[in-house]
């Protein structure tokens, strides 16, 4: 069932010979949401001095898309230790690293897991000796954690809130705590959309900032996590993370944020096979074009914002601030975010008739008028939030609803590179249903074909 069998294979040998006492073995992993899998898993103990040599006991689960996708790591502790939880280590003896958080094949490797192990234990000690009074009592608590070691049995139940059945369950992921996600995640909850909102921090250390006060002031139905598997079964997953590096160039930023879209989307479309990849993260259009070839879906299931918020802010002004009613519900933002957006139309014949301004106002100067308030408006995170809000509801409420979304753009308009604009689509809940056709307008046009020539210029030099 190994995705990646050769290279898993190879891999673990070279783990035996560097540290033969591991036991290797197959069993069932049972996942938050309630699937489960058979993978491959090993026990055995990690020398850690701290003061004194120690023997630290853990199991580590090999997921079926390695070396893609990062282990699964418990500590095992006996009858006579206790779990001393810290920035690395819960409750449960969940085992969280930085070196976990940023796993990127061929880079990372199981051995170098186990040394950045080593060194954070010694850091900070994991386990703790129990009194014999404190052994008793740990008896019942260390079943529990064999069975989360064995597979985390007890959460099946978890996979079902509010009696959904597994295929009617509408759970959204979004990846990264920043002000962005944590914008996301607030706006999709006011929705009332999804039945379960899960917030992925793949920052290092403990939870800071706004996931902590998530934490302290907990919001029914939201999960936080730095465990990609519990993604698991999203119906849509929200991207909003940005490479923080110290990148020299524009092209130097993009390949950042390229590694480490290679270290999460590989793994999420392992874990949600079925569902919509809504790209946030910037430049949008080039990164929706890699989510799209990081997991191999299908183009109608791979979004990105792209300019729906635009749209949503043209289209207001238009019909609420300069009257333009007939010309606001079929004016739309296209192409590319940024100073080469474009607006245009669908159905503007009809419109064109229809319109008129108080007599010297022609469609072109309400636009310019509509843009020039527009420049007004960043794009802040609260305001991205609640149009990523608008796309989730869309998407899982099936309302098949026009927006301007980061869509494959090849074969329109004489492109013939794979490039992602935002251009006017249906959505539902398999994602794009439909392209509209936009007005056979030159400048738009030309426009379009331009935007397509430097994104595709640019995708050129990275790699992927």
């Amino acid at each position: 069932q190994y995705k990646f069998r050769d290279l898993t294979i190879e891999e673990l040998k070279k783990f035996n010979k560097t540290y033969p006492n591991f036991v290797f073995s197959m069993n069932t992993y049972t996942f938050k949401d309630g699937s489960q899998k058979d993978l491959l898993n090993f026990s055995g103990t990690v020398p850690v001095k701290y003061g004194n040599s120690y023997n630290i006991p853990v199991c580590l689960w090999i997921m079926d898309s390695h070396p893609f996708a990062p282990p699964i790591c418990f500590l095992k502790p006996t009858a006579n230790m206790g779990i001393s939880v810290g920035k690395h280590v819960d409750a449960r003896g969940r085992i969280y690293l930085p070196y976990l958080q940023s796993w990127r094949h061929p880079q990372s490797t199981v051995i170098g897991l186990i040394k950045e192990m080593i060194a954070k234990f010694e850091e900070e000690l994991p386990l703790y000796s129990l009194s014999s009074s404190d052994a008793d009592r740990q008896s019942e608590l260390l079943s529990y954690i064999a069975k989360i070691t064995e597979g985390e049995t007890d959460t099946k139940a978890k996979g079902k809130i509010g009696g959904h059945k597994d295929g009617c369950f509408n759970k959204i992921t979004v990846i990264g705590a920043g002000d962005l996600g944590m914008a996301c995640v607030l706006a999709i909850t006011a929705k009332g959309a999804a039945d379960k909102v899960v917030l992925l921090d793949l920052s290092e250390g403990a939870a800071k900032g706004g996931t902590m006060d998530l934490e302290i002031f907990s919001l029914p139905n939201v999960e936080i996590s730095k465990d990609l598997s519990t993604s698991a079964n999203s119906k849509v997953v929200v991207l909003t993370v940005n490479s923080l590096g110290n990148a020299q160039t524009y092209l130097d930023v993009i390949q950042s944020n390229v590694e480490l879209f290679r270290g999460i989307i590989p793994a999420i479309s392992h874990y949600s096979q079925n569902s919509i990849l809504l790209v946030a993260s910037h430049p949008v259009e080039i990164m929706t074009y890699v989510s799209w070839k990081l997991s191999a879906f299908p183009k109608s299931r791979v979004v990105g914002v792209g300019g729906n918020l635009d749209t949503k802010r043209f289209q207001y002004i238009l019909t609420n601030l300069l009257k333009a009613e007939v010309l606001g519900k079929d004016a739309w933002i296209v192409g590319e975010q940024g100073e080469e957006k474009v607006p245009s139309w669908t159905n503007c014949n009809s419109a064109a008739h229809q319109i008129e301004m108080a007599a010297r106002n022609s469609r072109e100067k309400v636009a310019n008028r509509a843009l020039e308030v527009l420049k007004g408006k960043g794009q802040r995170s609260w305001s991205v939030g609640l149009s990523v809000a608008d796309l989730t509801d869309s998407i899982l409420k099936d309302k098949r609803k026009v927006h301007c979304v980061s869509t494959l753009a090849k074969e329109c308009y004489n492109i013939n590179s794979e490039v992602f604009l935002s251009l006017p689509c249906i959505l539902g809940t398999h994602g794009v249903i439909e392209m509209m056709k936009l007005e056979e307008d030159p400048v738009v046009i030309e426009k379009l074909q331009s935007s397509a020539a430097s994104i595709h210029d640019l995708q050129q030099q990275l790699k992927l």
